[in-house]
């Protein structure tokens, strides 16, 4: 079974500038350039029946392309932190997108999303690293700021079961309408 989640891709230029933030943190196991991207919906692992009931229903998403920034980083675990984050700048267009996966996916029958969305772009996962340790590594990066750029598509992508997941693949990628163009007839 396929494990698959929706996302956003980061383009070469931001994801250069995130993988110059690599180094300085103990106990980090970062994540791979090519591997950054802004998680929409965790789709988990499906059999190939839903997934391909998945892709049909993310196939009629008509929604405009949007600028989308990074502000900032941040960790996710507080006393014990797991993972260091680039933030996504507030943007209503990405809630909007997100939230339209998420009523998609529960009419097919795949259960809630059981987090808040929390657009991220996800630098390290942590293992032996302290609090102390990442406010240190935030103190130093996080004025982080990255964008806007242009989102013109999110994708499906697939990764294996493995430990902090990748390596991803792209399995389908959606367009965005550009805005002049969005929701017209076709």
């Amino acid at each position: 079974m396929p494990r698959l989640f929706t996302a956003l891709e980061i383009p070469p230029a931001v994801r250069d500038a995130l993988a110059a933030l690599r180094g300085g943190l103990p106990g980090a196991r970062w994540v791979e350039p090519e591997s950054y991207h802004v998680t929409l919906r965790f789709l988990g692992d499906i059999d190939d029946a839903m997934a391909r009931d998945v892709a049909a229903e993310l196939d009629g998403i008509d929604r405009p392309a949007f600028d989308l920034a990074l502000d900032g980083l941040d960790a996710f675990g507080g006393r014990k932190p797991r993972a260091v984050f680039a933030a996504v700048a507030p943007n209503p267009a990405l809630v909007e997108l997100h939230a339209e996966h998420e009523r998609l996916m529960r009419r097919i029958g795949l259960p809630a999303e059981g987090r808040k969305f929390s657009p991220h772009v996800t630098l390290a996962r942590l293992r032996d690293a302290t609090s102390r340790q990442v406010a240190d590594y935030l103190a130093l990066r996080g004025g982080f700021r990255a964008g806007p750029f242009r989102v013109e598509r999110f994708v499906l992508m697939s990764s294996r079961a493995s430990v902090g997941g990748g390596p991803y693949v792209v399995e389908a990628d959606y367009p965005l309408a550009s805005p002049a163009t969005a929701g017209a007839e076709d």
